[in-house]
């Protein structure tokens, strides 16, 4: 929508309502009028004062979370966060049988069947595997490659290697779109029929990962990381005992886990950023002599994937084959507790955010066969077992249901705030500046007109029968840091808990990784932060014309992922409050100034446009 650039303001000549401010930002000048049936009208713009308090939160719930933050960021305001995760480990199949045989057949096999054998079951490996956010919008014309490798990204049919295909018919056929010949056999893509299709690696567009303070950049690796991976001895309750086992246990961000409950080293070693897939060389299967399987490969999307310790796994799983510790998902919670993960930078700070319902622990191991004549081959069987951290809930109808199985706690210890920043955040006065941090961070309560939520302004504006055109919250940044600054701020209504603000103008626009309103970030031409803009239109409409309550409204940072909805935190008094869950899933900051500025700053104060048809 344009905004309407010449301004004059409607002298609102009631006394007791100066407790607003109608401003002029030109000189009075008529900018539009007509006749609506018999009656002028006027087109105009009034500017409200708005009233901020920051809010410090001690901790927020952290369990059964979308989005899993991992490692350690530092902003150059707030200092450092660093998040670590700990989840318990579930069974993809409660009392396995490992191998053909049950452990009960092994131990009491059948003299008539010669294919009952002790079968040795060893592991031959042990891997987990995180896979790192991705951004279904980095491929712009939608041809299955990432816009950085597409010579043509706006071209659905563009063929970036001139070999006669185009990039979707490679990507459709297994081929590379960036290699004429991808199996290099001396005949290109187009004309060879006779290749091993999709074995090549892919580069995908990463998201929601900061490297150094700044979002990653697709087509470049970092590291080394240390990932550590220890075996919690913590046993996360999915019930509070404190309601009678009657409402879901809450975990919080400030209880930590690690070196008090932790008892096993599973992995301790160094990790890198990489963007593309990961290539896993197939198992050769001994029954087909003439084909080796192993010369194929699968692909896993870009992630973190380290070797956990046989010992440990054969001790505590496979050996435990017809157990009563295996024998339903309670009893292995019970038994085997968790897995704790932290992720520390050794030459570049990263902070990944990711979907633990995606990770996973494959167990690949060997076992013996026999053939009907009960002749024994040691270690001839294969097979995988995978262990899984939180999985979706699916419904009747074979959709997630939003509802997970599992619980998994993400922990955030931030450092200690500047002195300036506590004594604002703990102060109960109007805010020079309004500061914001995801996670357990700080957030703003946020009153329109008055100090006490009053109404007499929004009757003024009803009498003098104003037709609101477009209401904006102006939000000036005060922040000139490199460190990646939060994409858009999130808004909501403290009494409903909805969220205030305008209706997407391109719902379909996949390019956008973040909330597609009118909150988002504006930069200046050189790239600076400037400010955010929230349409509330219909949140003002509310206030005059279906007299809705002038509720305190809540700010905070938005995370990049589409996540609405609240959460319960701790206040610094220990009492409980619900906050936005968007805000706990991501480490970004920013700082906005506020209304009871210094005069010097008086253009960037924070305030409330109306855009407004009068009826004269």
């Amino acid at each position: 929508m344009t905004f309407l650039k010449n301004s004059i303001f409607a002298a609102l000549a009631v006394g007791f309502l100066m407790a607003f401010v109608v401003s002029c930002e030109q000189d009075p000048t008529t900018i539009g009028s007509g006749v609506i049936g018999s009656s002028p009208f006027i087109t105009d713009k009034a500017v409200f004062d708005v009233y901020a308090y920051n809010k410090k939160i001690k901790a927020v719930s952290t369990n059964k979370l979308p989005i899993y933050q991992l490692g350690s960021f530092t902003h150059p305001v707030y200092g450092k966060t660093t998040a670590s995760v700990t989840s318990q480990v579930q069974l993809s199949s409660v009392n396995p049988t490992f191998g053909i045989n049950s452990q009960a057949q092994e131990d009491n096999p059948s003299s008539t069947i010669a294919t009952q054998i002790p079968e040795n079951e060893k592991i031959d490996s042990v891997y987990l595997y995180i896979p790192f956010l991705t951004n279904p919008g980095g491929d712009s014309d939608g041809d299955g490659l990432v816009d950085e490798l597409d010579q043509y990204p706006d071209d659905p049919a563009g063929d970036s290697d001139g070999d006669g295909l185009s990039d979707a018919q490679e990507i459709n056929r297994g081929t590379d779109p960036n290699d004429s010949d991808t199996d290099d056999d001396n005949i290109g893509d187009a004309e060879d029929d006779d290749f091993t299709a999709n074995q090549y690696k892919k580069t995908l567009d990463i998201d929601s990962l900061f490297v150094d303070g700044k979002l990653y950049g697709p087509s470049t690796a970092v590291g080394p990381l240390n990932l550590r991976v220890e075996r919690s001895s913590y046993y996360l309750r999915d019930l509070d005992p404190n309601a009678n086992f009657q409402e879901a246990q809450e975990y919080y961000s400030n209880q930590e886990f690690s070196p008090t409950f932790v008892d096993s080293l599973l992995f301790d070693g160094e990790v890198t950023i990489n963007p593309d897939q990961i290539a896993l060389k197939s198992r050769d299967d001994a029954s087909t002599e003439d084909v080796d399987e192993s010369e194929n490969f699968t692909y896993l999307n870009p992630g973190i994937r380290v070797q956990l310790s046989n010992e440990f796994f054969q001790n505590n799983f496979i050996n435990k084959e017809g157990s009563a510790e295996l024998l339903n998902q309670e009893n292995f919670k019970d038994f085997f507790r968790g897995i704790h993960l932290s992720l520390n930078g050794v030459s570049n700070e990263v902070m990944m955010l990711f979907d633990i319902k995606n990770a996973n622990i494959t167990i690949s191991y060997s076992y013996d066969t026999a053939d009907s004549n009960g002749v024994v081959t040691e270690g001839n069987g294969k097979r995988d077992y995978v262990l899984n951290f939180l999985t979706a809930v699916v419904g009747s109808t074979g959709q997630a249901t939003g509802q997970v199985n599992g619980n998994a706690a993400n922990t955030y210890i931030n450092e200690s705030y500047p002195a300036e920043i506590s004594d604002a955040i703990t102060s109960e006065e109007n805010a020079e500046k309004i500061y914001l941090k995801g996670g357990s961070g700080t957030m703003a309560e946020i009153k329109l007109f008055d100090e006490e939520n009053g109404r007499s302004v929004i009757n003024q504006i009803k009498s003098n029968n104003w037709i609101i055109n477009e209401a904006n919250l102006v939000l000036y940044v005060d922040d000139n840091s490199d460190v990646a600054t939060p994409p858009s701020l999130y808004l909501y209504n403290t009494e409903t808990t909805y969220p205030v603000y305008g209706i997407p103008s391109n719902q379909n626009d996949q390019s956008v990784r973040i909330f597609d309103y009118d909150g988002k970030l504006e930069r200046t031409s050189a790239g600076k932060a400037l400010k955010y803009t929230i349409k509330i239109t219909e949140h003002i409409n509310d206030l005059i014309v279906r007299d809705a309550q002038n509720a305190t409204l809540g700010l905070s940072i938005a995370s990049a992922l589409n996540r609405t909805g609240l959460r319960n935190s701790i206040l610094p008094d220990d009492s409980e409050e619900e906050v936005p869950l968007t805000s706990t899933l991501s480490p970004l900051g920013t700082v906005l100034y506020g209304s009871n500025v210094a005069p010097e700053n008086l253009d960037k104060k924070l305030k409330l446009e109306i855009f407004y048809t009068e009826v004269e």
